[in-house]
């Protein structure tokens, strides 16, 4: 059992530290992502400092009130997740951009975020190819040329004034809507930039196709640019009954393919240490012990344990039956006094006086009166035998 017990701990260990193990590589692999602070594949500092050499301010903040505040006439605001904005945070977003009469750059937004951020767009996922031509009149497009927008979000819109550029199957990747057109602002100049995608931004595909060129373009119109990054500090209390998740809802999706191969590996297991083992099958014993060596080492284990009254139990036990035997009472009542006591007593005469308490007395009080209480009891079988 104690065996059995390490093993399952220890399976439950390697589990455990593979778990561990998985997310610290996979956290690794995306540390500061579109983080225009930091130099790994997956930051974005390589496009920050292009954009510093060309003049252009990069401050970076983490709530939806100091992005708002920020918005101007002659800033960029980056939203690097659009879908992580709680009800509130969209609402306070929503007033800056159509107020600030600047740009507003929203990576990859899905259906969550563009109900408020950009009403009147649709989007799916993207399937095809990722890098993609322009197809559009946009200055900004026309110039860098292909580029790598189409491996995240492709979107549509009936929306008038607007340019959709670097489409794939029908779908634009990148989509300009002037400020007004998609919400409920007052059209003071500004436009919302919908880019399917923040590969183009990444330090490792930077150098990729004419992606710097469309990413200095993109954020490089104003002399500032607010790089917003949504934080868990970046809190909204405010946020609708209906924006909040179950336990189960924010488990990822590849852990319920695992926990499914736990359950199927539990199950091979559980029918594997279940399977049937067969009738018994008899051997002989390697060695032969003698009675006596088994009865010595049966009192030494009493002995050790001090178990006075299991040992007076079986010696008057085994003594009542060999009695009952002898004086004719029948084996099923050789355990009662009633029975048993009278019989010996008229095979032993007036000398049977004690045979009540000698087959059927208290528990010894210590090793010398249950060495007394076996010399009695074989003393009593003695006579009996000799009457």
């Amino acid at each position: 059992m104690i065996r059995r017990t390490r093993r399952t701990l220890a399976f439950v260990a390697v589990l455990a530290a593979g778990a561990i193990t998985l997310a610290a590589l996979s956290s690794g692999t995306r540390h500061g992502l579109l983080d225009p602070r930091s130099a790994d594949p997956y930051g974005s500092r390589a496009v920050a400092e292009l954009l510093k050499d060309h003049g252009v301010t990069t401050r970076v903040v983490t709530t939806a009130r100091e992005a708002a505040d920020a918005a101007g006439p002659g800033t960029t605001l980056l939203v690097t997740d659009p879908d992580r904005l709680g009800t509130s945070q969209r609402g306070l977003l929503r007033s800056a951009m159509d107020l600030s009469g600047g740009r507003t750059v929203l990576l990859a937004p899905g259906s969550h975020s563009l109900t408020d951020l950009a009403p009147g767009v649709r989007t799916r996922s993207a399937t095809g190819d990722d890098t993609l031509a322009p197809a559009c009149d946009l200055p900004a497009a026309t110039s860098a040329g292909r580029a790598t927008t189409g491996d995240d979000r492709r979107y549509t819109t009936d929306l008038p004034r607007t340019t959709a550029c670097y489409p794939s199957e029908g779908q634009a990747t990148l989509l300009v809507l002037p400020t007004g057109t998609a919400g409920t602002g007052t059209g003071t100049g500004g436009e919302t930039v919908l880019l399917g995608s923040g590969t183009i931004l990444l330090n490792e595909n930077l150098a990729q196709e004419g992606n710097a060129s469309l990413a200095l373009q993109l954020l490089g119109s104003r002399p500032d640019l607010v790089w917003y990054m949504p934080s868990l500090a970046d809190s909204d209390p405010a946020a609708d009954a209906e924006e909040d998740k179950s336990l189960v809802e924010l488990i990822p999706a590849g852990w319920s393919w695992a926990l499914l191969q736990l359950f199927v590996a539990a199950a091979l297991a559980a029918l594997w240490r279940a399977r049937r083992l067969g009738p018994l099958v008899t051997e002989k014993l390697p060695v032969v012990i003698r009675a006596s060596e088994a009865t010595e080492g049966r009192a030494r284990l009493y002995r050790k344990a001090g178990a006075r009254d299991r040992a007076s139990t079986v010696l008057r036990a085994a003594t009542r039956e060999r009695l009952a035997a002898l004086v004719g009472v029948p084996a099923a009542q050789a355990h009662d006094p009633v029975t048993l006591v009278p019989a010996v007593s008229a095979r032993l005469g007036d000398g049977g006086r004690d045979v009540t308490t000698t087959l059927f007395g208290p528990t010894p009080s210590d090793d010398a009166a249950l060495v007394a209480l076996a010399d009695h009891l074989d003393a009593l079988e003695r006579e009996v035998r000799t009457s």
